[in-house]
């Protein structure tokens, strides 16, 4: 099955880009925007809509817009992280086990957009500090992936998140007629 075909990775998987100062405007503005990307495309969905699963065997819309703010604020840990130390070991966790806990389970989805817009905005003024020698010199350990990422890397991959799960509740609401 293709890429474009599979309902996993509507916009296919994350590609590295070699860095240039347009590539890192664009992952920023990725990253910046995703909240209102979100919230628009949460525009008038009900309570069955925010349950139906993105895929068949996937998470639903309202477990994936969690997920988006248990994943970034890791995301804006792992950055800070390193920036601040040595090429640290960040914490993998279980993203799956995260999504049947009970605020996912209990919390309605504004909750998350509103960290996403707070949390967002700090990142983003974050990233914009990053000095344009730090993007491939200052690495972290991921050691679920057994490999050393630049923040180059990490600032793409996350940038591709945003894009992806946002593809994931606009592809739904496609298909479904939303």
């Amino acid at each position: 099955m293709d890429a474009a075909s599979d309902l996993r990775y509507p916009i296919g998987k994350y590609e590295p880009k070699p860095f240039s100062e347009d590539q890192k405007q664009e992952w920023i503005a990725d990253i910046k925007f995703l909240p209102n990307t979100v919230e628009n495309a949460l525009l008038n969905l009900g309570e069955d809509q925010l349950h139906s699963p993105y895929r068949p065997g996937g998470w639903t819309v309202h477990q994936l817009v969690h997920h988006l703010a248990d994943s970034h604020m890791n995301a804006y840990i792992r950055f800070k992280l390193g920036m601040t130390e040595e090429n640290p070991v960040i914490k993998p966790y279980e993203e799956k086990q995260w999504a049947e806990l009970a605020d996912v389970r209990e919390l309605p989805v504004n909750i998350s957009v509103t960290l996403l817009y707070a949390l967002h905005q700090r990142w983003t003024v974050f990233l914009k500090s990053i000095p344009d020698s730090a993007w491939e010199e200052r690495t972290v350990f991921h050691p679920e992936h057994k490999r050393q990422m630049t923040l180059w890397f990490l600032l793409g991959l996350y940038a591709w998140h945003c894009r992806h799960h946002a593809a994931h509740i606009t592809g739904l609401r496609e298909r479904s007629g939303w």
